[in-house]
């Protein structure tokens, strides 16, 4: 590449950040750190009226959270800021009036009510070459009235001057050769004295160019401003230096059609946010990943998978590896189905591979929510009780509601298996069995288990109701893993008082 690669991910703090958004994010990193490029995090916070606090916090986070690293920023600095385009304004002021003095931008006037008129004057209205003939407008007025105008201070727009009739070709990494012509482009607004501010249009333009972004990635529904963005490239005199465009595929609903929303995951009973978000207005709380027990890795690798592939049939991917394979020629152009059970999926998988001490580390606060302490078991006990149930288990969270027996005794037995298994005679067994127990010299699993059935089978008993009992007295519930390795685990001890607990407070179903 002639140039260094310069990314940026730019969001508005108008809400929780989309996972389409983290989507693009991520593609943005992996592209940059697989190119010894930067990561630049840019706030577009133009939009005053939809801004809402705690947003641009909440986007930091989440991106730390997925391990998404920025290299420039509004927290880490740098030698291109300010990173927020309300701290910009100086810069946007002079390239609009660069655009007005060289004739490729003009002043309009039109009120909202004027706007509105023409509309319900003329379908499909927009303000263009055949429209702003007729409009209020420095193409229009007398130059002294417009100069009157704006030491009054009427509020005015500045709209960019779009010739019609040209043929505008951009050139997309992943979708080709694009060509719209420009008589379907209306004359964006780029400025509004308003508020001070510029629109999207003109300070992603101006900010990519003084950034020297080399490449701009982006979702799919932005692609109709690509020939907007070129021509102002051109009129600003700096197509030599645009940044290569790249149009991501969108995400698309699991079911049905149309781009993925935050309805789909409240139908579906998945996020669509990486983390749990409270709206400030409406005091909404909106589910996220890192709250529902995804781990960020498997969010990541999950995310990366929808709308790229690596080549081959790898799914299992650490961020170095996606960093490794990542390219731009193996992104889709078609949109990607947000297959949210293969997020579950990938958890899991990540869940099973994560080292011991990780899990501890994530199951202590479960155990101090569920009022057990921690300290009152050996790490190597609680690395051991997650192993035997983690392989049951999609989330974190979930490690809980299935290894809780191993820390907490059955204060209630469930009912199901009480009408199955425990039978008029099931107390006195259970009483046998706990003197087993206790005369084993071994009370391995590897020992235990072949004396305990040779009694269940020398006696004559029915080993299904035995064992089950055997697991209902322990667990609580007939499930969990082997019998034996639980009971090894917990100790002789209380794998006895939990069973003779069980006989004096189980009442056996009459016949």
């Amino acid at each position: 590449m002639d140039r260094k690669v310069r990314v940026r991910f730019a969001p508005s703090p108008t809400g929780p950040l989309h996972i389409g958004g983290v989507r693009t994010a991520l593609y943005n990193y992996l592209f940059a750190r697989q190119h010894g490029g930067d990561m630049i995090l840019r706030i577009e916070d133009t939009d005053s009226n939809r801004f809402v606090p705690g947003a641009e916090e909440y986007i930091n986070e989440a991106l730390a959270w997925l391990g998404i690293g920025i290299d420039e920023g509004v927290r880490e600095g740098g030698a291109y800021g300010p990173y927020k385009q309300s701290e910009r304004r100086d810069i946007y002021r002079a390239h609009v009036k660069q655009l007005l003095d060289a004739g490729k931008a003009y002043i309009a006037f039109d009120t909202p009510q004027e706007l509105e008129q023409a509309r319900a004057a003329h379908p499909n209205f927009q303000y263009d070459a055949y429209t702003r003939t007729s409009m209020r407008n420095s193409l229009t007025l007398p130059q002294e009235e417009v100069e009157r105008l704006i030491s009054d201070g009427t509020p005015y727009v500045v709209r960019f001057l779009i010739q019609p009739g040209r043929d505008v070709e951009v050139y997309d990494l992943i979708r080709g050769k694009v060509t719209i012509n420009s008589s379907i482009l209306d004359d964006k607004v780029l400025y509004k004295s308003a508020d001070d501010l510029p629109t999207y249009h003109l300070a992603n333009i101006v900010d990519d160019h003084l950034m020297e972004v080399s490449h701009v990635i982006r979702g799919e529904e932005w692609l109709p401003s690509a020939p907007l963005h070129v021509l102002l490239y051109e009129a600003f005199g700096w197509s030599d230096s645009r940044p290569d465009f790249v149009h991501l595929p969108l995400l698309l609903k699991p079911d049905g059609k149309g781009k993925l929303s935050k309805r789909d995951g409240d139908r579906l009973g998945f996020p669509v946010f990486p983390l749990e978000w409270h709206d400030p207005k409406s005091g909404e709380i909106s589910s996220g990943y890192r709250e529902k027990g995804y781990l960020p890795q498997a969010v990541v690798n999950f995310l990366a998978l929808l709308g790229w592939n690596p080549g081959d049939d790898t799914e299992i991917m650490s961020m170095q590896e996606l960093i490794d394979k990542f390219s731009l020629e193996h992104c889709s152009k078609a949109g990607a189905r947000f297959a949210f059970e293969k997020g579950k999926w990938f958890n899991h998988e990540y869940l099973m591979a994560m080292p011991g001490e990780e899990l501890l580390r994530l199951f202590k606060p479960m155990m101090e929510a569920n009022g057990v302490n921690p300290s009152d078991f050996s790490d190597e006990y609680i690395v051991r009780a997650i192993d035997m149930v983690k392989s049951r288990a999609n989330f974190v969270n979930d490690l809980w509601e299935q290894g809780k027996f191993f820390f907490t005794a059955p204060k209630e037995y469930a009912e199901k298996d009480i009408r199955k298994r425990w039978k008029a005679d099931t107390p006195s067994q259970m009483e046998e069995l706990t003197e087993v127990l206790a005369s084993l010299p071994d009370f391995s699993s590897q020992a235990a288990e072949p004396v305990v059935l040779g009694w269940i089978t020398d006696k004559g008993y029915h080993m299904g109701n035995v064992m089950n009992a055997f697991r209902l007295a322990v667990v609580g519930e007939c499930k969990g893993p082997h019998m034996f390795d639980i009971s090894e685990l917990m100790g002789r001890e209380e794998t006895i008082r939990r069973i003779k607990d069980a006989v004096t407070r189980i009442k056996p179903e009459e016949e």
